[in-house]
């Protein structure tokens, strides 16, 4: 009776789970496209950024916490295997539900600093092992200059052309402009939802996992691989749904360079990250989808279900040589 109550239990929290994971989704965008179109920047602008970096909050916490803790495999899995989720699960099954128009801008800078960013992190991982404090400051500076760019290109390329569209965009799609404190409270409420349905969502997965009898190897190397990216998932999905495609491709391109440039440039500040178990198969698999994601979106300037279907069996293969590795 115990046993089956707990099962309950868990299973309820799950359900509340991808709950608070929908509604945070909700809230997020909400408050995410009022706060672009009142200051006049892209929906691009604001996935590439404001969404993406609060999406990356439970990547942060872990990485952050591993560092301290000198589990350095940990701090760089993690955000090595969140970014393979984010391009191949995430916008795998993103395009496959809903063919993704790519905005153009995408391509001409963020897409390719994506994977710029992804060869220096395996070039910093070739030369010390790890990511140490001078690394991290360079990185931490990379990201603070990407994110200053973002707004200041968006602002004066997109000035006049952004207030014509803004109107359209809440003339046909009935979108309503909220006040600074009230889209931040959207965004804050959230991104909270998120981070607490992404962990109702994980706790109950690894618990019917062990009542399964399913080994801690592939728990972690599925569901809570899987866990840390769902604030990513949820949001890039909604967001489809809603034809938001610059937020829902934003938010997974700008994700991975966050996770890149801010958590693994703010975390070796607080305490330098060594590992030599990471294997170059996970860095190689990285690096690779993020070059392959490029022409996908080049070409026609849209994620097809037939390429989204090819990210989906890349990300099952990769999952499946981990369970043979493990």
């Amino acid at each position: 009776c115990l046993l089956v109550m707990g099962l309950l239990l868990q299973i309820a929290g799950g359900i509340s789970g991808i709950v608070f994971l929908y509604y945070g989704a909700e809230f997020l965008i909400k408050g995410g496209v009022s706060i672009a179109l009142k200051f006049k920047v892209s929906s691009l602008v604001i996935g590439l950024t404001l969404v993406a970096f609060g999406t990356s909050a439970p990547e942060f916490v872990v990485s952050l916490q591993a560092a301290l803790t000198n589990h350095g495999d940990i701090s760089i899995g993690n955000v090595v295997g969140s970014n393979i989720c984010n391009i191949a699960l995430i916008l795998g099954l993103c395009a496959v539900i809903s063919p993704l128009k790519v905005n153009p801008s995408i391509l001409k800078f963020d897409g390719i600093l994506m994977i710029v960013v992804s060869c220096l992190l395996a070039l910093f991982y070739w030369l010390t092992s790890g990511v140490n404090r001078i690394e991290g400051a360079i990185l931490f500076l990379g990201l603070l200059g990407y994110i200053a760019w973002s707004f200041y290109s968006s602002r004066k390329a997109e000035k006049v052309a952004l207030e014509d569209q803004n109107k359209e965009v809440l003339a046909e799609e009935n979108k309503q402009i909220y006040s600074f404190v009230v889209s931040t409270i959207f965004v804050v409420v959230g991104l909270g939802a998120l981070v607490i349905g992404a962990n109702f969502f994980v706790n109950s997965a690894v618990y019917i996992a062990k009542i399964c009898n399913i080994s801690d190897a592939v728990i972690g190397l599925t569901i809570v691989a899987v866990g840390t990216s769902l604030p990513e998932l949820a949001t890039s999905l909604v967001a489809a749904v809603k034809h938001e495609e610059d937020i829902a491709i934003g938010n997974v391109i700008g994700s991975n360079i966050f996770n890149i440039l801010g958590i693994l440039g703010i975390a070796p500040l607080v305490s330098p990250i060594k590992t030599t178990n990471i294997s170059w198969v996970d860095m190689s698999v990285m690096i690779a989808l993020a070059v392959i994601l490029y022409p996908m979106m080049k070409t026609r300037h849209t994620i097809s279900r037939v390429e989204g279907g090819i990210l989906l069996v890349i990300y099952i293969g990769y999952v499946f040589w981990l369970f043979c590795q493990g």
